[in-house]
């Protein structure tokens, strides 16, 4: 049997006077699925996430969670969720421990249920060693852990993660994105937003959003598959000057600086002997294309079409 819709996004839009966050929004989510929302700052990825913890109305349109409207009944919907956002509101002055207490509290979750519930969370955590220690005490990865494990008290069925790993250290994300793996293989459905596009590559499907809009959605090897023409990863003597001169060739759709190296998007049948010839390229060679270039091929056209209108 094919997964159930749970989440069913329409037309959702988010207005701040003039600015338009949100600019009608349509997806689906699936049933035990791990969706991401991707894009950087000011991509609409928070404002969405708000609408559907029904913290924050929306201008137009409408989000069906669980079957239950978010701009009808934004109650409704809460005790099918738990919203994590960015900061998360722990207090620092109670221990771990005390923390998962006031949260099962708040979600009224029995107290015959809360010993199980507690070993589950420190055995995926590793959080079980530290509950006596201060919130405030804690190391950011642990903080977002502990926000994890207050989330999750209540066993609720959808997971709504504002940018989780935002400043957390390389390990503590690792782990954190484990933590999120076990959670799906139990059942759970979780949307998560990011700028990380490395991260993104985790999810099942990602939405990939800029100024609003939603660019692309798909599996992340279904989106890297489809990107056009062929990327090359170009050595320079000179990457800025290598860049300019890229740019200037008439194969080539686009060329990207990272790091020291540039990534060039050129016409189908292009080679490498046909870019290795510019004054200052050291080395090309042909690469599979990562989410993080797919997306920067797709603001591209995105920028190229509203320039032309």
């Amino acid at each position: 049997m094919s997964p159930a819709v749970i989440i069913s996004i329409d037309g959702l839009t988010r207005r701040f006077g003039n600015l338009t966050a949100v600019d009608a929004l349509s997806l689906q989510v699936l049933e035990g699925e791990l969706f991401g929302m991707v894009g950087p700052d000011g991509a609409g990825k928070t404002t969405t996430l708000r609408m559907l913890a029904g913290v924050l109305p929306p201008s137009a349109g409408d989000a069906r969670i669980a079957g239950i409207g978010v701009a009808r009944d934004p109650e409704g919907v809460k005790p099918f969720i738990a919203y994590m956002a960015q900061r998360f509101g722990l207090y620092e002055d109670l221990t771990v421990r005390e923390n998962i207490d006031f949260y099962a509290d708040l979600y009224r979750v029995p107290r015959r249920d809360r010993p199980a519930r507690l070993e589950r969370l420190y055995a995926f955590s590793s959080l079980g060693e530290f509950q006596h220690r201060l919130a405030g005490a804690l190391s950011g990865g642990m903080k977002q852990k502990l926000a994890l494990c207050c989330s999750l008290i209540h066993h609720p069925r959808i997971l709504l993660l504002d940018e989780p790993t935002f400043g957390v250290d390389p390990i503590s994300r690792r782990d954190l994105w484990l933590i999120l793996h076990e959670m799906v293989a139990e059942g759970v459905t979780i949307v998560v937003s990011t700028s990380y596009l490395d991260e993104a590559e985790r999810c099942d499907r990602v939405a990939l959003l800029h100024q609003g809009r939603m660019l692309a959605l798909d599996a992340p090897a279904v989106l890297q598959g489809q990107m056009d023409g062929r990327l090359f990863a170009v050595t320079a003597a000179e990457p800025h000057r290598a860049r300019d001169l890229l740019r200037a060739h008439p194969a080539v759709l686009r060329a990207v600086l990272f790091g020291e190296l540039l990534h060039v998007v050129a016409a189908p049948g292009t080679r490498d002997a046909d870019l290795a010839t510019l004054p200052g390229v050291r080395s090309v060679r042909a690469i599979d294309a990562s989410l993080e270039d797919v997306f920067i091929h797709l603001v591209g056209e995105a920028s190229t079409g509203e320039a032309a209108a």
